[in-house]
C-alpha cells in the first residue's frame, strides 16, 4: 500500500472497523479496498470505514467505497462511512452524489448503528 494512507482494522460489536488516515487516491485505492474487504468475515454484520482522518479523497476513493458497498451488499452485509459534517471528505462525497451508493454518517457511533442495525 502507498504510504499516502495507513489502515488500522479492528472488530467492534459484530462489525469490522477500518480506520484510514492520510490520502486515498488512484495509487492506493485498490490496495486499500482489497485489504479492507479481506478483513470482513462472513459472520460480521458489515464494515464501518472511518474517514475522519483522511485529508484527501479523489474519484478512485469514491469508486472504491461504491465497489465495497456493492460487494458487501451482495454478501448481505452493510457498509457505513464516517465522514463528519464540514470535513473535506464529506464535501467530496456529497458533491459526487455518493449518498445514493454509500451510507455516510457524522459520527462513528451513528455509522456503527447503521451497520449493526441498532437504533
Amino acid at each position: 500500500m502507498s504510504r499516502l494512507a495507513d489502515l488500522a482494522v479492528e472488530e467492534q460489536d459484530g462489525a469490522v472497523v477500518a480506520r484510514v488516515t492520510g490520502e486515498i487516491d488512484l495509487s492506493n485505492a485498490a490496495t486499500l479496498e482489497r485489504s479492507m474487504l479481506d478483513a470482513v468475515p462472513n459472520t460480521a454484520a458489515g464494515m464501518v470505514v472511518d474517514l475522519t482522518s483522511v485529508s484527501y479523497l479523489d474519484s478512485a476513493g469514491i469508486r472504491m467505497l461504491g465497489e465495497m458497498a456493492e460487494r458487501l451488499r451482495w454478501r448481505e452485509q452493510r457498509l457505513a462511512v464516517v465522514a463528519p459534517e464540514g470535513s473535506r471528505v464529506r464535501g467530496v462525497l456529497t458533491m459526487a452524489g455518493a449518498r445514493d451508493v454509500v451510507a455516510f454518517e457524522d459520527s462513528f457511533d451513528a455509522a456503527l448503528r447503521t451497520v449493526v442495525g441498532e437504533g
